[in-house]
């Protein structure tokens, strides 16, 4: 025992000066395979932080249609993943972590041995296709490492990655017949024409580029790629899958299927030839650039320059150790730890780089731009993250949300629409879900100083974007104060979504002295009363004559005028002024028994009737943790006279919808907001209000806990008298001065301090 202790503490003096404390290993506590067990729809392979490239095991290939008809089975294979499946398909380079749809996996790649089989076969029948049994025993996922055996090849896999290249270390049998498969027509959700082109060039014996053009979720994305073996393949081959001819093209004057140097069609899948020893590594590294081959092989020289998979994994880890350490914190268990630094890396896979190291990247109009003065991101599911993910960024990622900000007005500079993004990804805007979320990014960035650009610039993309009539269904708002049920669906959520995002305009015109603007856009965000029926207390369809739709349900989803919610819950959004919503449905005796019902009521079946068994994850009562729009709703008993209420309903939330195991997320962790919504509730506060400058206080969960800021201040929260039983907050001190009312404001945390919760067992009434 002492000679090992004497050996660690070698070590770690010889990798840290004298008088310095050694980095903390943090990077332990993080568990990728969380969420990857049911709809939590994250992946478990290697990433650097916000890293390009997203090394990750597939383990099933689902046609988007069967028959003609949509394929429910594809949603659980967003992230590519499913813990509970026994085969893996390969290893693919692109993955979305947590959303509830997809349209990556390029470039999947799987070592083989024995007779070469080029189709991926069955979960049923792994043996007639390449594809391999696997078990959890033999697997491990870490920050940036991933390490599985595939029993059926007798091979070891091992996967690590730079921010713009993936790494494979492959161990292999001895064996004549080695192969390594690069298999071009694989992707998640394979729509059958999702292919529009690839290609291939054989560059010399151990170097391949091409590219993927497909039309998918994303209607033209172009991906190109640079792949360095460690040793020579002594010969390789592909075939076309396609219903065009194998040979159209060259005259039928080349045998492309054998050796030749480059490969063209839609439906490829090649293969290069081995010869190994019992135990011999071939290595790969896999190169991504949004441009060109030309920018994926600078990219490879740049960031991977030797062969050391190693070093690459340590170089990786150390630089989710500095991020993960952004928040340092002492907690009671270890599962605690598990589910926080958890969440941290969750938070830290997304928004996605997307530019080469030389600045260059594909954009929106499909032409390359250099990013100048800032990285360009990419990935935008601003219906989710607005609300606490990207609050989240301006706290303990600044200067990254502000690069974010600058890729969000690049997106609008090339936008023929002359809009932010709403849903987007590799230079495609998806228009998923509803409203003008990159103002609320924006805004908050603007308002709490993290956004040093042009702020005027900004604030006319955000007018811009929300003044667009032909946009599912402003021109409606716009005239009318709503958007009518009968003229363009979700017309609820939509004109309460559009309120609080012309809200959040409103402040930024403010703080910029743009009276005209801030008038404009105060005025607009009232338009939530004008969907709003007070003879029954609920939010309610309108239609374009000014009544209320008859036929309404406040419990059901199904075309009452709401998006992943019903009016019981979205009746509680007006995150931009919870204090006259509350008054407008009666005060605190008649709003505080609607809120408590929300969490208490039961659902019937019918209630599920015409939904997927999916909608049943995250539930508590018909409070919908797995889906976004009630978020904040525990936080809305701080506008009443019983905010001991919050206390109790966010430590229940907290305690049901997050647990260390793959089965461990209530619902799709939506690019890192449900994550985010952990990081802030258990700190003990929680953006209601992006926009706002203000935190709406909880109870926390931590024993302590500092933020690193990057202006390098430091701010503290201390939870006294900490324990599960403890939930109810005493009293709340702010650098030593007692809190009179339970909201913090950013203000107060850029500035350093500490925040210390006494907690006690009963509420302090």
């Amino acid at each position: 025992m002492m000679r090992n202790l004497l050996l660690f503490t070698l070590f770690i003096c010889q990798f840290t000066p004298l008088g310095q404390k050694p980095p903390l290993d943090l990077v332990r506590w993080v568990n990728p395979l969380i969420g990857t067990h049911k709809m939590g729809h994250t992946y478990p392979g290697a990433t650097a932080p916000f890293g390009m490239v997203q090394l990750s095991p597939d383990t099933d290939t689902i046609p988007y249609e069967v028959n003609g008809k949509y394929n429910k089975d594809v949603y659980k294979y967003c992230a590519g993943y499913q813990y509970d499946d026994p085969t893996i398909v390969g290893f693919s380079h692109t993955h979305f972590s947590g959303t509830g749809h997809s349209d990556l996996g390029d470039f999947l790649i799987m070592p083989t041995t024995g007779k070469l089989q080029l189709n991926p076969g069955t979960e049923a029948n792994p043996e007639k296709g390449y594809r391999s049994k696997f078990s959890h025993d033999h697997e491990k996922a870490e920050p940036a490492y991933y390490r599985v055996q595939l029993e059926d090849h007798n091979i070891l896999a091992e996967l690590t990655a730079t921010n713009r290249v993936g790494m494979h270390q492959y161990t292999f049998p001895k064996s004549e017949e080695s192969h390594i498969i690069l298999d071009l027509m694989h992707g998640i959700y394979n729509y059958e024409d999702k292919n529009v082109w690839t290609f291939i060039r054989i560059e010399n014996d151990t170097l391949i580029t091409g590219y993927r053009q497909t039309n998918g979720w994303a209607r033209t994305r172009t991906v190109y790629f640079a792949m360095a073996f460690s040793k020579p393949f002594t010969s390789y081959g592909n075939k076309d899958y396609s219903k065009a001819q194998v040979y159209r093209g060259f005259w039928r004057k080349f045998d492309q299927s054998k050796n030749f140097p480059e490969m063209a069609g839609k439906q490829l899948r090649t293969y290069f030839d081995f010869k190994t020893e019992e135990g011999e590594k071939i290595k790969i590294k896999f190169a991504l650039s949004p441009v060109s081959t030309q920018g994926a092989v600078a990219n490879m020289r740049a960031e991977v320059p030797h062969w050391d998979f190693e070093r690459v994994k340590q170089e990786s880890q150390a630089q989710w150790n500095q991020e993960l350490g952004r928040v340092k914190a002492a907690l009671p268990t270890k599962d605690d730890y598990i589910n926080f630094y958890t969440a941290l890396y969750h938070t830290f896979l997304g928004p996605t780089t997307y530019m080469d190291v030389t600045g260059q990247y594909r954009g929106l109009d499909q032409n390359n731009h250099q990013a100048n003065g800032f990285t360009n991101y990419t990935t935008f599911s601003l219906w989710d993250t607005y609300r606490a993910l990207h609050p989240w960024f301006n706290l303990v990622q600044p200067k990254r949300n502000a690069d974010m900000v600058s890729s969000m007005l690049a997106h609008y500079d090339q936008s023929v629409h002359h809009m932010l993004p709403v849903w987007s990804h590799h230079a495609n805007e998806n228009w998923c879900m509803i409203g003008y979320h990159s103002v609320s990014v924006i805004a908050d960035a603007i308002m709490n100083g993290t956004y040093t650009g042009n702020a005027n610039r900004a604030l006319d993309a955000c007018v811009a974007t929300a003044r667009q009539g032909y946009y599912d269904g402003l021109q409606y708002y716009m005239q009318l104060g709503y958007v009518p049920e009968d003229k363009n669906g979700s017309s609820v959520s939509k004109t309460l979504e559009y309120a609080y995002d012309d809200w959040c305009i409103a402040q930024v015109a403010k703080k910029l002295n743009r009276q005209d603007v801030y008038q404009e856009f105060s005025r607009r965000a009232q338009n939530w009363k004008n969907v709003y029926d007070k003879s029954i207390g609920y939010m309610r369809p309108k239609l374009s004559d000014g009544t209320f739709k008859k036929e309404f349900d406040v419990l059901s989803t199904h075309n009452q005028g709401f998006i992943e919610g019903n009016a019981w819950n979205y009746s509680l959004y007006v995150p931009h002024d919870p204090a006259a919503m509350i008054q407008a449905m009666g005060g605190n005796k008649r709003f505080v028994p609607h809120l408590d019902s929300l969490f208490t009521m039961h659902l019937p079946d019918e209630f599920f009737a015409d939904t997927e068994d999916i909608t049943r994850e995250g539930i508590i009562g018909n409070y919908v943790h797995g889906n976004e729009p009630a978020h904040h709703a525990a936080y809305l008993y701080n506008w009443t006279d019983q905010p001991w209420k919050t206390q109790e309903r966010v430590r229940m939330i907290l305690k049901k919808q997050y647990q260390p195991t793959p089965d461990g997320l209530g619902g799709n962790d939506d690019c890192g907001q449900m994550s985010a919504w952990y990081l802030f509730s258990s700190l003990g506060f929680y953006p209601v209000a992006p926009a706002s400058g203000e935190y709406a206080l909880g109870s926390p969960t931590v024993k302590e806990a500092t933020l690193q800021l990057e202006n390098g201040k430091t701010f503290t929260i201390e939870a006294k008298n900490q324990s599960d039983r403890n939930v109810y907050v005493q009293k709340v001190e702010l650098n030593g001065k007692a809190l009179n009312r339970p909201f913090l404001a950013y203000a107060d945390i850029a500035k350093g301090g500490k925040l210390t919760f006494y907690m006690g067992g009963k509420p302090r009434k």
